[in-house]
């Protein structure tokens, strides 16, 4: 970006060259930006000049939540923007869900329905909705006049709607993606029925968070059953220890088994968090996910938040810096992946955080650390899988003698 400013500035005609560089992808990361480009695109207006918002093609908008964007400075973008292909919006404006909107032109139907021009051309899209109604009362309207191109899709709610799911669903409209192949969802349970009904032939990948810890209601089921032999790709964004917690605390009664592998048996690749528990009804098993305790296709596993978990267990277990014993939960749950009869096609594990190559490859890594790794190593050697970086680069035992720890044996242990 610095260079493209630079050639701007190297004269009037070089300006005129670059707009269409300058504004091909913007980045919103706080309420001023937002209000400076509105302001732009709207002072090019009045003065009769080419409209640079013509130029968009992606616009993203990730801000804190103290600096969330006015939606009538998004609205002004949005309706100089003719030709996005790529719009994101994560929980990045300050929508007001308890008042009347001034401006009916930021409702969350005309918000929403801006995007969806006669000429559309999203590719990627992905919507916070603001209001308490359920989400599809707005997008199905969008999404059945943008499905032509749409690829990757991202659904969040900032509320849990209090209208029941099923009866919800059955009103609503069946939307057709044809070419959709990516979903990501940190949704509700009512969300997960309506969508169920959803036509998309190519859907691949799915990313779950769901909001209301609806794992075991009906529009969990419901979509799972629907789409979930088209799937090679699963994420679970809440980590076992979390649903394990809602149960236990919302629901005494016994938790109905969810047959995730049986609605999934195409499954190759699946992705979970770092910080699963100790089961105590089978205490000499972790299973990555408390919904997916085996597969007999998966082939990869990717890990979240390793770096997290590490510095987690070493807080809680105060030990010298060379000893690994605080990483033992740890190295057991990875090491349960290992087991033949829960994932007999495993082939690659990976280690998905970037903070943790960064922990593990860094200047002057922790002894223990580098000795975690090592061990983990081993028992991937032992079951013939790959272990794997972010990148998706093996991590090797010359890679961990390199940072400094040279006496790493192949088990693990110092020599």
């Amino acid at each position: 970006m610095k260079i493209k400013q630079d050639l701007s500035l190297v004269s009037k005609a070089w300006n005129r060259y670059m707009q269409e560089y300058l504004y091909e992808f913007v980045w919103i990361s706080r309420a001023s930006q937002a209000k400076a480009l509105a302001l732009t695109l709207l002072t090019q207006f009045i003065e009769g000049k080419p409209s640079s918002g013509h130029y968009i093609r992606r616009l993203h908008m990730e801000t804190p939540v103290l600096m969330r964007c006015a939606t009538d400075d998004i609205r002004t973008i949005l309706d100089y923007s003719p030709h996005l292909v790529i719009y994101s919006d994560h929980h990045s404006v300050r929508c007001t869900r308890y008042s009347e909107f001034i401006d009916v032109r930021c409702s969350p139907e005309q918000m929403v329905s801006v995007l969806a021009s006669s000429n559309s051309k999203l590719r990627r899209l992905s919507l916070t909705n603001y209001s308490d109604d359920p989400f599809p009362k707005h997008v199905s309207p969008l999404l059945r006049r943008t499905a032509a191109n749409l690829e990757y899709l991202e659904l969040s709610s900032s509320s849990i709607p209090l209208v029941s799911g099923h009866l919800f669903a059955s009103n609503s409209p069946i939307v057709s993606l044809p070419v959709l192949q990516s979903l990501k969802l940190t949704l509700d349970n009512t969300t997960f029925a309506v969508l169920a009904a959803w036509d998309m032939p190519n859907l691949r990948n799915v990313s779950v968070v769901s909001s209301d810890f609806g794992y075991a209601g009906p529009g969990f089921a419901y979509f799972f059953a629907a789409h979930g032999k088209k799937l090679h790709q699963l994420e679970l964004g809440h980590s076992s220890s979390l649903v394990v917690e809602h149960y236990l605390t919302l629901r005494p009664r016994p938790v109905q088994q969810i047959p995730l592998a049986e609605w999934c048996p195409n499954l190759k690749e699946f992705i979970c968090s770092a910080d699963a528990e100790w089961n105590w009804q089978s205490p000499d098993w972790i299973a990555p996910h408390i919904l997916l305790p085996g597969h007999k296709s998966l082939e990869f596993i990717g890990i979240r938040d390793i770096d997290k978990r590490l510095m987690d267990d070493a807080s809680a277990f105060p030990a010298d810096v060379e000893d690994e014993a605080p990483f033992f939960p740890l190295v057991e749950q990875i090491s349960s992946l290992l087991f033949n009869d829960a994932f007999p096609s495993l082939r690659y594990v990976r280690d998905l955080s970037r903070a943790s190559h960064s922990m593990r490859g860094g200047q002057r890594p922790e002894t223990r650390i580098l000795k975690f790794w090592a061990k983990i190593l081993a028992r991937c050697g032992e079951r013939q899988v790959w272990l794997e970086d972010f990148r998706g680069v093996n991590i090797t035992l010359r890679d961990l003698k390199r940072v400094g720890l040279d006496r790493i044996g192949g088990s693990g242990n110092l020599v």
